[in-house]
This record gives C-alpha cells, sequence and structure tokens, in this order.
C-alpha cells in the first residue's frame, strides 16, 4: 500500500464493478433482529462446472460476529452449478450495523457482494412484571497503602544495586590490599597465622573452623611459593608432591619437617571429618609445627641468580605489567561509573513506573510521537482540488500518483491528488485525497467505503458507518471500526483504529483516512479534533 490514492480508486474500482451486473445475489431472513439472535445472510450464484467458487471463512463480517458457516448447498442444473453458502451472524449491542460486501472467488476472480443494512434492536423489558431496583450505592474502599509498598520496593532495588556495586568495589580492594601488604608467599603466610590467632577461635570452641584457615594457609603458602597444586591436593597427596618437589628443586628438608607438616594435615583431616577435639596443647602445638614448617620450607628455596640478560627482561616484564595494570584499572573505574549510572537509572525507572506507570513514563521519559503531534504547533490548509480544508498537527505531503499508478487507472480521472502524513505501516498515519472523473457515473458512498476498508488488507474488520455533516452542512458518510494488521517480518500483529470520511462534492470525490493503534488517547484526540475542522468546497451552482 503505496499512498492513499490507492485506496481511493480501490473504493471507485470497487464501486464500478459493483455499479455492473452481479453474478452473486445476497439476501437475508430479516433485516431487524433482537440482541443476541442470529441473522442468516445467503449468497447464491450460478456457474459452469469447470468454475470453481471459494467463499471466504470469516470470523466477523464487518462489526457481526460469525456464530454458524452453514455447509454449501450445491444444484445441477443442466450444465451448471448453483451453489448457495449461508452465515449466521449476531451482534450483542443494539444500533444500526452495515453487513459489508466480501469478496468470493469465480474462476480466481474476486467478485463482490452487495452489502445489507440491519437493525440490532434492544430485548424490551416489561416494568409492570419486573422489579426494578435502585442503583447500589457506591462502596467506600478503604485507603490503600500500596504506594508505601511501591517505594520500599524501589527502595529495595536501589539497595541490591548498590550493595552488588560495594561489594565488588570491596572485594576489589580487599584483594588490592593484600596484594600491597603481602610482598612474599612466606610474608602473607606469617601475617595470616597472627591474624588467626587473634581471632581466638578455638578458644571459643570453634575448633574446626581454627584447623580449616590453619591447614588452608599453609597449603596457600605451598601452592604460592613450591608451585604445587595444594588447595585442591588430599592430604597424602600433597606430602607426595611434596617429597618429589623437593628433589626436583634441590631443597634441603628433613624428615622431620614433612612428617610435622603431614601430623598436622591429618590431625586437621580428623577434626573436619571425624568430629576429633584435640586437647589445648596439641593444637597450641600443632600452629607451631605448621609456622616452623613454613619457615623451613621458604628457607630450604633455592635462591636464583638472574643473569643480567634476564634481569633486563624482568625490568621489561614488569614494566609492561605496570602498564596493563594502569589499563585494568582505568577500565575498572569507567565500568563501576558507568555502572552507578545505569544501576541510577533503572531505578528511577522502577520508582517512576510503580509511582506513576507505565503510561507516563512512556509518554514523558521514552517519548510518545502523538502525544508530540498533539501539542505541536498544528495547519489549517486547503488539500487537492475540489479542495478539502482541514486542521493538522502537521502539514501534509503531496504524493505523485504518477509513479504508482499506470495510465489506465488515472485515465478514469480528469485530476487526481493524494496527500499524506506518515505510513500505513507505521503507527499514525493521515491521507487526503481529492479526484474528478471523467464521466458523471453514480457513485454509491457505501459501497466507496467498503471498497476503502477492503483496501487495507487488515484482518478481523469490524466497521461501523454513519452521516457525517460538516459544520457549514456539507454531507458525507463515515466509516470507523478496527482491523488488524500483521507485521510478517516481526511476526506480530496489532490493531488498528481507522476513521474514514467520503463526501461527494462539487463534481467530485473527497476521502479522508486516519489510522492509529487502539488505545493511543493522543491519537484520538488528534483525530477528533481533525474531523471537527473538515471542510469542503461547495458546488457551485
Amino acid at each position: 500500500m503505496k499512498n492513499s490514492f490507492y485506496l481511493f480508486a480501490f473504493a471507485l474500482l470497487s464501486t464500478a464493478v459493483l455499479a455492473q451486473q452481479n453474478p452473486v445475489t445476497t439476501s437475508i431472513d430479516k433485516n431487524k433482529n433482537k440482541i443476541g439472535a442470529e441473522f442468516k445472510v445467503t449468497y447464491k450464484t450460478s456457474v459452469d462446472t469447470l468454475s470453481k467458487v471459494v467463499f471466504p471463512n470469516l470470523r466477523n463480517f464487518g462489526a457481526l460476529e460469525v456464530i454458524q458457516s452453514y455447509p454449501i448447498d450445491t444444484v445441477k442444473d443442466g450444465g451448471r452449478y448453483e451453489l448457495t453458502k449461508r452465515y449466521g451472524l449476531t451482534q450483542f449491542d443494539s444500533g444500526k450495523y452495515t453487513i459489508p460486501a466480501i469478496k468470493i472467488l469465480i474462476g480466481n476472480k474476486p467478485v463482490f457482494t452487495d452489502s445489507i443494512k440491519v437493525e440490532v434492536s434492544p430485548v424490551a423489558v416489561d416494568t409492570l412484571k419486573q422489579k426494578l431496583y435502585d442503583i447500589k450505592p457506591i462502596t467506600e474502599v478503604p485507603s490503600s497503602k500500596s504506594w508505601i509498598w511501591k517505594l520500599l520496593l524501589v527502595l529495595l532495588v536501589l539497595g541490591a544495586i548498590g550493595y552488588g556495586i560495594y561489594w565488588w568495589m570491596k572485594k576489589r580492594q580487599t584483594k588490592k590490599i593484600e596484594e600491597e601488604l603481602y610482598k612474599t608467599p612466606i610474608e602473607k603466610a606469617t601475617n595470616l597465622l597472627n591474624v588467626l590467632e587473634k581471632k581466638q577461635l578455638w578458644q571459643k570452641g570453634e575448633i574446626k573452623e581454627y584447623y580449616s584457615e590453619l591447614t588452608d594457609i599453609a597449603r596457600n603458602y605451598i601452592e604460592e611459593a613450591i608451585e604445587i597444586p595444594a588447595m585442591e591436593s588430599t592430604t597424602s597427596e600433597l606430602i607426595e608432591a611434596l617429597r618429589i618437589a623437593s628433589m626436583k628443586k634441590k631443597m634441603a628438608l628433613s624428615q622431620e619437617t614433612i612428617e610435622n607438616l603431614e601430623k598436622v594435615l591429618k590431625q586437621a583431616d580428623l577434626v573436619k571429618f571425624a568430629k576429633s577435639k584435640p586437647m589445648d596443647f596439641e593444637i597450641t602445638e600443632d600452629r607451631k609445627k605448621i609456622e616452623r614448617s613454613i619457615i623451613t620450607l621458604d628457607k630450604a628455596i633455592p635462591e636464583v641468580v638472574e643473569s643480567e640478560e634476564d634481569l633486563l627482561l624482568n625490568e621489561m616484564q614488569r614494566q609492561e605489567q605496570l602498564k596493563m595494570q594502569l589499563r585494568k584499572k582505568r577500565r575498572q573505574r569507567i565500568l563501576t561509573a558507568v555502572g552507578f549510572v545505569i544501576g541510577s537509572i533503572i531505578g528511577i525507572f522502577v520508582f517512576l513506573v510503580m509511582t506513576k506507570g507505565f503510561d507516563y513514563v512512556k509518554d514523558n521519559i521514552v517519548g510518545r510521537q502523538t502525544k508530540e503531534l498533539l501539542e505541536g504547533d498544528w495547519v489549517f490548509s486547503e488539500y487537492g482540488n475540489p479542495a478539502v480544508r482541514i486542521e493538522t498537527p502537521q502539514v501534509l505531503k503531496r504524493v505523485d500518483n504518477t509513479k504508482t499508478f499506470g495510465k489506465e487507472t488515472l485515465g478514469m480521472f480528469k485530476e487526481s491528488s493524494s496527500f499524506v502524513f506518515g505510513s500505513m505501516q507505521g503507527s499514525f498515519y493521515i491521507a487526503v485525497s481529492t479526484a474528478k472523473p471523467k464521466q458523471e457515473n453514480e457513485y454509491d458512498l457505501e459501497k466507496g467505503l467498503q471498497g476503502t476498508v477492503n483496501g487495507f488488507g487488515g484482518q478481523d474488520i469490524a466497521m461501523q458507518q454513519a452521516d457525517f455533516q460538516t459544520k457549514e452542512g456539507i454531507e458525507g458518510i463515515k466509516g470507523f471500526g478496527t482491523f488488524v494488521k500483521l507485521d510478517p517480518i516481526a511476526k506480530k500483529s496489532t490493531k488498528i483504529y481507522f476513521d474514514i470520511l467520503i463526501f461527494k462534492e462539487a463534481n467530485g470525490f473527497q476521502q479522508i483516512i486516519i489510522l492509529h493503534e487502539e488505545g493511543d488517547k493522543y491519537a484520538e484526540q488528534i483525530t477528533e479534533r481533525m474531523l471537527n475542522s473538515v471542510e469542503l468546497q461547495k458546488a457551485t451552482p
């Protein structure tokens, strides 16, 4: 659908086709019925035996709901078939409706049926037999404190985000302090042993926790200084790996040192897994054994004498590591700042949604096109010939119809013009079209309206129509309703509300189309203001 003139031409062509002898006859059992009662609409056609007829499978005929699609009756009459198709329709709101023209395929050629007006009347209530009751008074609802819970929830979210940032920064700060405090593994181990003693865990009865930290200090030292996977090894695996490493590294370790370390590790295993409880003096002695073992191991590690080339290489590596650390710190500061900003934005967004509602956030923070259009500077202008005068939120742009339609279609008119804003694939669309036909044919506004709606190409079309009159007394017809627009790329559907005005004035035709997403309150206000401003050039006598 490239522009509004396509719809206008479609409407005119539909009217011209319908004006010819229609091969499908349309009838209905009654034109007036009660709410919820069934209308039976019947379509008949006669075709030769080679023609294939396809009746549509619809859920709605305009504003009427299909409650029953009856089987097709087929009667053979010589070399032809007479086909009869019935639909059962209903409506649960009183009013006047139009059963729109529907498309039937006869031999792959579309044929449009006639439209039928029907009336749905309300069910009369006998007030003499049926008791009437007063309207119940408004029930007072106790004052709600829901805003307090919303505020608490927002504060909880902000607190969680703040705690996450604090925890991350604290963890990094702790690691940085450890790196700065402990230059060598032996310094780290001896300092941690002193910290462990200050905790007085075993004196408080926390013997298991004490032995767990004690052995972890020893294992960490062995892993860092001697490069043995001590933390993930069992006691026997660790002692065996330590013996092998001492031989490879030519470490002068006595058998007593290894045995003392092994005894403490096994004692710790018994405490952790067998719930053993050593005596106080045993605990004190085990702590001394671990400290002596660590010091002995550190002294046994041979010093590596580096050559000048190694020293130079190590210095270059150290400088490169410093540069990497600076870059890393810079990235960390940026990430911390970004995380804080994102967390704050999320917190504010959640707070506004909880307190003001999502629509408020969408309208005032995210932004909505129709709200900006409604509050912007409007323009009152004339479009086409015969002219349509209308107030719009933006100036409508002329569309070049010659780029879209062939000479045969445009040849129907002395002149034609289309002006649009937006796109039919978008969320808001305005179109004004005017045309002067070369021949003065009788133009049925109702059929033209139905042709325009059919041109939308939507599904589940529901339409009502009414007479329309401008403030200066020019009469036309108005169609309004909804249809479902499908987006095959995004694989989603959107319900669209439409308003259509069609006039036959000054020896020409005028059409106004407004489309917007259903439920858009700003688009509804724009539509009302535009329709109230419509005026046309009067026909000269």
